[in-house]
């Protein structure tokens, strides 16, 4: 049994002082609301509320739109503002004030000089407490220039600071120098194992389904854990209440569509989206048989449907399904699919106190097929996580809000199962499944002290336990190792302890506005995670090995200190802030030499653990508003690692580690009809092992590499891309269309993506002895694989 605390009595005092407050404080005066857009009935968040003769006495609405402000003196003029919607302007009776409100704003005829691209208050980042938090707006997100014409979610995130990429065309994200699995990516609150496509060069997400993305980097809030890096919350877009809408598009390499609508009456939506690629009907196309025996497709498919019961609840049910299948003539074939499912209910208890419920189900599987007569087999797996949260909200007053709440979570990764074909020489293999119980209690608190200082304070304690069915091996020495033997096996029931750890995570943020333009923030994080990812691929691939917390692998831990200086000018157009960190991770795991993970059922003999650091500086310039918008980030990051047994016990930096990173995204308005985007990136490149010799063995010539890891370096990347868009000018119809013509690499630079060391002949890579002749020249040669050069791509985007 593992303790890392035991500060009982702070957390209980704390949760019991959130629940008794209620009871025993004198509740002010509110006043409730909620504002609404009036085209879709969707909730707008982050409007402005304030009594027309108090300016300060504003408040902003929540994530459901709703708002508590304090009352005054009846009859008063109420005010509601929201950036890119006309004011609404109401005086509000005693009779009024007895139940909520609801304000519909109707959104603005933006003029050519004013395009807004933000969905939030113009002055959002000086104010609030989230240091390390971004936002792309769905509009943002639709005109930066794709790979493919796809626009992508986690591509586009790689353009913020401080966050990375792991090379060519992939999306897998390494934010403030953790790796991809210490990312919580979820949807409607639940989670998703494997967020990509194609092996990473597209994400799950089609944007057309998405209403909103945060990006946590720093300050998580403490209702949210489990993982150790960044937070990136999905919300899927809810259906509008008044008729039917739909959107979509047809590109070079997949179509979409969206429909979204009322479902039985105002009171309940719906909203489908559905994407599939079509790269396998090309394939079909080829004269060459072998081309197309192939299969290489993707699908998503996505539902949401919300329903208002009365006044006082809301429940919607999301779900998406998506998979991936590559089929190589009938011989190999591989897949892998998600499935996630969640249900909300939002309940308000008073005119100050909400209770919401999350539910979800997050499911994962893959199946790997060979067709061989003397060596085929089908492998195939299951990773499954399920949990429930929640949470209690108060508002006390405009100045003070509280929360509090529970999560529970349950893992289950299935026994990987390897069985051979009829006749095949390989040996069935079967693992132990492994499974694990995480309980948190959590609570929270926004205070403003002042109106220059605000704080956050937040508690999160978790309780984990590794359950049964299970198997837990003893090895000579009490040291696993694929070299001294098992001395002794332990087996378990169903739900029986086998380990326990727990962790408390302390989390605080702190917001100093010096004026209206300029604030002051810092944050400490301390996060656990009980799960992670052992795998020698840094892109992260469909089959990778998921770890839970045992008897060998501890818990991660990591500690992070954030500080940042924020200032707007021009009255709100321009945003500039510059942030520092600084990260300890504990217990990180990496491969050993030559380890081999993915079919073993003793992985911890193959792994080994240590610790961590990293630290860097953000800088992002962001322009808002006017015909050219868009944003200028650099990032200087290093990130390291100490694990005993792995580059002589000395530090090294993980692949992912890219000091200097600089991206540039603008968007230009033309006019009504013609607008363009360009994006450029340059990266330092990323740290590998180069051979530095070679030996024979079998008359086989190998490469020979140091014992130091990731000494080398990929040649620095950059790249730019650019697009154009049409849009139909007529207004009035129904029907809107666009056009988007994009170039990916605009200039061709031949980034690298992989080297190979092998032995050339006759100076050529692909010299075939069979065919081009007798041999006169061998040599060991370095081979450089590229994947894109010059891009260009088409897509017709449309709405009704």
């Amino acid at each position: 049994m593992r303790h890392f605390f035991r500060p009982v009595n702070i957390l209980f005092v704390w949760i019991l002082f959130g629940i008794s407050n209620p009871i025993f404080a004198q509740e002010p005066a509110l006043l409730r609301g909620v504002v609404l857009d009036v085209s879709n009935s969707e909730p707008l968040i982050g409007a402005n509320v304030y009594w027309e003769d108090d300016l300060n006495s504003g408040v902003v609405t929540d994530l459901n739109g709703r708002f508590q402000i304090q009352s005054k003196e009846l009859p008063a003029r109420l005010v509601v503002s929201y950036v890119g919607f006309e004011k609404s302007i109401r005086n509000i009776s005693k009779s009024e004030a007895e139940k909520e409100i609801r304000f519909f704003l109707k959104p603005l005829e933006m003029s050519l000089d004013e395009i807004i691209i933000q969905e939030r208050r113009p002055d959002e980042q000086i104010r609030n407490l989230e240091t390390g938090k971004a936002t792309i707006p769905m509009q943002t997100l639709k005109n930066i220039p794709a790979l493919f014409g796809e626009v992508d979610l986690l591509r586009s995130l790689q353009l913020l600071p401080g966050v990375q990429t792991a090379g060519e065309g992939t999306t897998g994200l390494f934010v403030r120098g953790g790796s991809a699995d210490q990312n919580l990516v979820q949807v409607d609150g639940a989670p998703i194992f494997n967020p990509s496509h194609f092996f990473g060069f597209f994400s799950v997400f089609s944007p057309d389904a998405l209403d909103k993305v945060d990006l946590y980097k720093g300050n998580m809030p403490a209702s949210y854990g489990g993982r150790l890096s960044a937070l990136i919350d999905v919300t899927l877009k809810e259906g509008n209440n008044e008729q039917i809408h739909g959107e979509g598009g047809i590109g070079s390499i997949s179509s979409r569509l969206m429909l979204n609508g009322p479902l039985f009456s105002d009171k309940s939506t719906f909203a489908i989206s559905a994407r599939r690629t079509y790269a396998d009907l090309f394939l079909k196309l080829s004269n060459n048989e072998d081309v197309r025996n192939n299969k290489l497709n993707f699908h998503d498919l996505s539902a949401k449907f919300a329903f208002r019961i009365g006044e006082k609840d809301k429940v919607s049910i999301s779900s998406y399904e998506g998979s991936d299948f590559l089929g190589l003539d009938e011989q190999f074939g591989l897949g892998w699919r998600n499935w996630v499912s969640s249900l909300y209910w939002a309940h308000t208890i008073s005119d100050n106190s909400f209770f919401d419920l999350e539910l979800y189900n997050s499911r994962y599987n893959y199946k790997v097929e060979f067709e061989d007569p003397n060596a085929g087999f089908k492998w195939e797996n299951r990773l499954s996580e399920s949990g429930a949260k929640g949470q209690w909200t108060w508002f006390t007053s405009d100045k003070i809000q509280s929360y509090w709440g529970f999560q529970t979570q349950y893992y289950h990764f299935a026994p990987i199962q390897l069985d051979p074909a009829a006749g095949s020489a390989i040996e069935s293999i079967q693992t132990n499944p492994k499974n694990g119980v995480l309980n948190s209690a959590f609570a929270g608190m926004t205070l403003e002290v002042n109106p220059r200082l605000s704080t956050e304070i937040g508690l999160r304690w978790g309780f984990y336990n590794q359950v049964g069915r299970g198997v837990d091996y003893f090895y000579e020495g009490d040291i696993p190792s694929d070299e001294v033997p098992i001395v002794d096996t332990l087996s378990y029931g169903a739900f029986e302890s086998m380990n326990f750890y727990q962790g408390l995570e302390p989390r605080v943020a702190l917001r100093y506005l010096i004026n209206d333009e300029f604030s002051l923030k810092a944050a400490y994080n301390r996060n656990f995670q009980y799960v992670q990812i052992a795998s020698n691929s840094s892109a992260g691939l469909p089959i990778d090995r998921w770890i839970l917390a045992g008897e060998y692998v501890s818990p991660l831990r990591s500690d992070q200190v954030s500080l940042g200086l924020f200032r707007n000018f021009n009255e709100n157009r321009w945003e500039f802030s510059v942030e520092g960190y600084a990260k300890d991770i504990r217990n990180v795991i990496d491969l050993k030499n030559g380890a081999s993970v993915l079919f073993t059922d003793q992985v911890e003999t193959e792994i080994l653990s240590g610790d961590g650091y990293s630290y860097g500086l953000e800088f992002l310039l962001r322009k808002n508003v006017g015909k050219t918008t868009g944003w200028l980030s650099y990032t200087y990051s290093r990130t390291w690692r100490t694990i005993p047994g792995i580059s002589l016990g000395q530090k090294y930096n993980p692949r992912y580690d890219r000091p200097h990173d600089v991206s540039l995204v603008l968007n230009h308005e033309f006019s009504n009809a013609w607008s363009a985007g360009l994006t450029f990136v340059y990266t330092t490149g990323q740290a590998v092992s180069f051979p530095i010799g070679t030996y024979e063995v079998d008359n086989q010539v190998l490469p020979l590499y140091s014992e130091f890891r990731n000494k080398d370096r990929f040649p620095d990347y950059h790249r730019m891309d650019a697009s154009v868009t049409w849009k139909n000018p007529d207004k009035g119809r129904k029907w809107r269309g666009s056009w988007n013509f994009s170039i990916y690499n605009l200039y061709g630079r031949k980034n690298p993506f992989a080297y190979e060391f092998r032995e050339v002949l006759n100076g050529k890579i692909n010299y075939d002895p069979d065919v081009d002749g007798p041999v006169v020249s061998r040599e060991q040669s370095v081979v450089m694989t590229y994947l894109f050069t010059f891009l260009p791509s088409i897509t017709y985007n449309f709405q009704f």
